[in-house]
């Protein structure tokens, strides 16, 4: 049977495929299962640079698959508060800090649909590359519920809280174009460009220094619970750490000389 979910690394690149085409990739309790268990192995390997986060087929991800989540209605509002808050807390959650916690960038890649669960996954990536006949939207409150996968963290933080509640309240779609220009998404690429553009933003993030991507991804993540004076300091140490180690010493060599600099931690 194959997987919901599929794990690749080559070269350097973990690549992340929600796998359930035939379905637009809609979440199933086994993808999130998969999922779960594909974040949790990223988390314990060290031997790539860069994940890409992407769906199978024409599409990233429909959102939740609803035809699963309809045997629900056969149990009790007690039984249904139970299920899905341990689903979430025991899966999506994992999954969302889990991605976050990566030392390395995460690049979404999205075509088609991105809707729902889906739409969080992305927010939550590092840089985002969209075809331009992708489609977003937070569909959630088109099924009465109110959001998961960090929608509520992430969304306000790139668009701003009237747009956020414009974007959840209302559950509009929108197009590639207008994602762009929210920040939902880092560039939006022709049609049949999508891979060559990906394969360059990979080619630029593994030509990086590492460990110095490390520092700036664990910077951003913790700014927004920080007092200025505290994120000052924690720039302070992760700057100080930067310069103690071989990848400043490559930079500033390379700027002198007039080189690209050959980054190897």
């Amino acid at each position: 049977m194959t997987s919901p979910v599929l794990l690749d690394f080559a070269e350097g690149v973990a690549t992340l495929t929600l796998n359930r085409p035939d379905v637009l990739n809609a979440l199933s309790v086994e993808m999130m299962k998969a999922l779960a268990d594909a974040v949790a192995q990223l988390s314990r390997r060290g031997d790539y640079r860069v994940v890409v986060l992407q769906g199978a087929g024409a599409h990233f991800m429909a959102g939740g698959d609803l035809q699963e989540f309809s045997a629900a209605l056969n149990l009790s509002p007690e039984s249904r508060l139970v299920n899905f808050r341990a689903l979430i807390e025991q899966y999506i959650n994992p999954v969302v800090e889990g991605l976050q916690a990566l030392p390395v960038p995460v690049v979404g890649r999205v075509q088609g649909a991105c809707v729902g669960f889906g739409l969080s996954l992305v927010l939550g990536c590092d840089l985002v590359l969209a075809e331009e006949q992708a489609c977003f939207s937070t569909a959630y409150a088109g099924i009465g519920v109110s959001g998961d996968g960090g929608v509520s963290w992430f969304l306000p933080r790139i668009v701003g809280r009237r747009k956020a509640l414009e974007l959840l309240l209302l559950a509009d779609r929108i197009d590639a174009r207008q994602a762009l220009s929210l920040g939902i998404v880092n560039r939006v690429v022709a049609t049949g460009h999508l891979d060559a553009a990906v394969s360059a933003l990979i080619d630029q993030l593994k030509a990086g220094c590492r460990r110095t991507q490390a520092e700036i991804k664990a910077l951003l993540n913790q700014s927004p619970d920080q007092s200025l004076p505290a994120q000052l300091q924690l720039e302070g140490e992760a700057f100080a750490r930067c310069t103690s180690r071989p990848g400043f010493d490559e930079g500033v060599r390379a700027f002198l000389a007039r080189r690209k600099p050959e980054f190897r931690d």
